[in-house]
């Protein structure tokens, strides 16, 4: 079992960026769990919450998800510990409801990644927490 990161900077950007945040907004759910490894965790720092495995971050992303139209992550700041398989985030949240309204929200999320996967995500963010 791979516990280190095997990619470099460029490949861990795109993992944050591309194969995470970009299938999120896309809704692409199975894209979305790749990033993953089985064992994975998202803690919400802010909101007290955790989800454990790759079911309990499916629940959650399937109800993120539902709850939302539009869901656009933008303006992205990112720091790279290439060395230790480490990310952090920090950008915008747009969510917008089937009844227009528009939720902003101002984040930070840290990732360690082992192998080519998520295995802790954690997240800090400004307003209500939407991934219950």
């Amino acid at each position: 079992m791979q516990y280190q990161s095997t990619l470099g900077r460029d490949e861990l950007v795109d993992l944050a960026l591309n194969k995470y945040f970009a299938n999120v907004d896309a809704k692409n759910l199975d894209a979305v769990l790749d990033c993953f490894h089985d064992n994975a965790m998202i803690t919400v720092q802010t909101a007290f919450t955790t989800h454990v495995g790759r079911e309990g971050i499916k629940r959650m992303f399937v109800d993120f998800m539902e709850s939302y139209e539009t869901i656009i992550h933008r303006d992205f700041t990112c720091t790279i510990d290439e060395k230790n398989g480490r990310i952090a985030a920090s950008f915008t949240a747009e969510l917008k409801d089937a009844d227009g309204n528009t939720v902003l929200l101002e984040n930070t999320n840290f990732w360690r990644i082992r192998g080519d996967k998520f295995q802790e995500v954690y997240i800090y963010m400004s307003g209500a927490n939407p991934l219950v």
